[in-house]
């Protein structure tokens, strides 16, 4: 009889009735796509739904209010927007403070927003919106995302994602804000505008509301600090900021109870981010076109700007186009490897970097396993990381020989968009807003790629397991 009543409780899943509990509505319909793509394929999922918000927000910036001036934009300026915005980028191809109105300038700011929580997170949201409830396959989904190890968290998960970033962003805008006032904007200026640098540095976006953008204020503190600690945090990513959060108020160290993923992501992020300020500063210092019209505290201030906004953020103080082939090749390696997992960040992640650094470290020593603080890394995350490493170098090489046959640039300058593309950065050349519809369509589809392709792949790998009863003999070809 339990077991009856526990049955008789579960939700029909017979024929539909018109106007019944769960029937054939408009959530009814939605709720039952969602869950039958999920099972199907849960990648081809969250690449649809990506796609379908691109193609929303691209519709919003075609209208006319939404552009500045008379008419409306072309479609590859809506497309190319849109896509930046929701991936979270931040190239353009207009100059966004002029271009769009402050309606077009809102319509950004949410697509920000909504790109910020991630494509399968947002599937989540959307059946919870729709069915007042998260069934399994919407679990999962949200778990590959945000990389929750316990399916009954993710509910609660999605709705801290929300309280924490909306919380973090309010609290950039709030640092900001005092210096905009002191700038001369008027307090309703301010506000929109420290707003918008509030949402765009955290979710790494590097959009600007300005016309100028950040150029003239490339040595100050007061307005640069704020926006690289903004978007250091969010390229650390939720997992990492919900462990702190939850072991801050323990007796123990909160170092000690931090999980591996998280020390891994804080140690290699703020390793990258000091080697990468040390060596941006030895090479741009004396150079006219950078750093070298600066005094040394605004250099300091511009270095260590130019270190952070790589790893995803994209807000740039210095013409990136004026810095050394050097420097910009340092900078290729920093967008290379991007933000945290489950972060605002793109590129292969610090994770994935500092998982194949072990793995040559154990080695390099001789030693059977993969360890680090205390820990073993399974050999299935060792080869998800050399899988996700060789497909982005792939991507990346394809892009870039695509972008030199179809435009008319050097393979500098045409790196250094496809991996700032790719990589979700932001950062230019100056190349991108001169490219023809052809080569902008190659940055749309990176960025496309970039976002929803990888993190996809990833988790598929992550996920899928075969096993075998008979395993094949062993033997080692020749390596190197």
């Amino acid at each position: 009889m339990r077991s009856m009543a526990k049955v008789s409780a579960l939700p029909w899943r017979g024929p539909r009735q018109p106007g019944g509990e769960g029937g054939a509505g408009t959530s009814g319909i939605l709720r039952e796509f969602i869950e039958r793509q999920a099972r199907r394929s849960p990648a081809r999922l969250a690449v649809v739904a990506f796609a379908g918000v691109c193609a929303l927000f691209t519709l919003l910036l075609l209208a006319p209010w939404a552009k500045a001036g008379p008419g409306t934009a072309s479609f590859t300026e809506a497309l190319f927007t849109a896509v930046s915005a929701v991936s979270i980028t931040g190239l353009t191809v207009v100059e966004t403070g002029t271009f769009w109105t402050t309606w077009g300038l809102v319509v950004i700011l949410i697509a920000i927003k909504v790109g910020g929580f991630g494509v399968m997170t947002l599937a989540s949201i959307l059946a919870l919106a729709v069915s007042r409830r998260l069934g399994l396959t919407q679990r999962l989904l949200a778990a590959s995302e945000t990389k929750t190890d316990r399916l009954g968290e993710v509910g609660s998960l999605i709705r801290v994602v929300l309280v924490t970033t909306t919380s973090l962003e309010l609290i950039v805008a709030l640092m900001v804000l005092p210096r905009l006032l002191s700038l001369g904007d008027s307090v309703g200026t301010a506000l929109w505008h420290s707003l918008f640098y509030g949402i765009s540095a955290f979710n790494n976006a590097g959009f600007v509301p300005t016309a100028g953008g950040l150029a003239p204020h490339a040595g100050d503190w007061l307005l640069g600090l704020p926006l690289v600690i903004g978007v250091f945090v969010g390229a650390l990513g939720f997992p990492v900021i919900r462990n702190i959060i939850r072991t801050r108020r323990r007796r123990r160290p909160a170092w000690r109870r931090w999980s591996l993923h998280t020390k891994l992501t804080i140690v290699t992020s703020a390793s990258l981010l000091l080697l990468g300020w040390v060596v941006i500063l030895a090479l741009e210092w004396t150079n006219p076109g950078t750093f070298g019209p600066l005094g040394v505290s605004e250099t300091l201030m511009a270095g260590l700007h130019s270190s952070v906004m790589p790893r995803s953020g994209g807000l740039t103080t210095v013409d990136v186009g004026s810095m050394h082939s050097s420097t910009r090749l340092v900078t290729d390696a920093l967008m290379f490897v991007g933000g945290g997992s489950a972060s605002t960040g793109g590129g292969i992640k610090v994770t994935t970097l500092a998982v194949m650094l072990l793995a040559i470290r154990a080695e390099s020593r001789g030693d059977k396993d993969v360890e680090a603080y205390g820990r073993r890394i399974s050999r299935e995350t060792v080869r998800v990381a050399i899988a996700v490493v060789f497909l982005a170098a792939s991507v990346i090489l394809v892009g870039t020989l695509t972008l030199l046959e179809v435009a008319s640039v050097d393979l500098d300058a045409a790196l250094f968009e496809v991996l700032s593309a790719f990589s979700t950065v932001g950062l230019s050349t100056g190349i991108t807003p001169y490219l023809p519809t052809a080569g902008r369509l190659v940055l749309v589809v990176l960025m496309f790629v970039g976002r929803a392709g990888i993190m996809t792949f990833a988790a598929a790998l992550a996920l899928r397991q075969r096993r075998r009863i008979v395993r094949l003999p062993e033997d080692r070809p020749l390596i190197g």
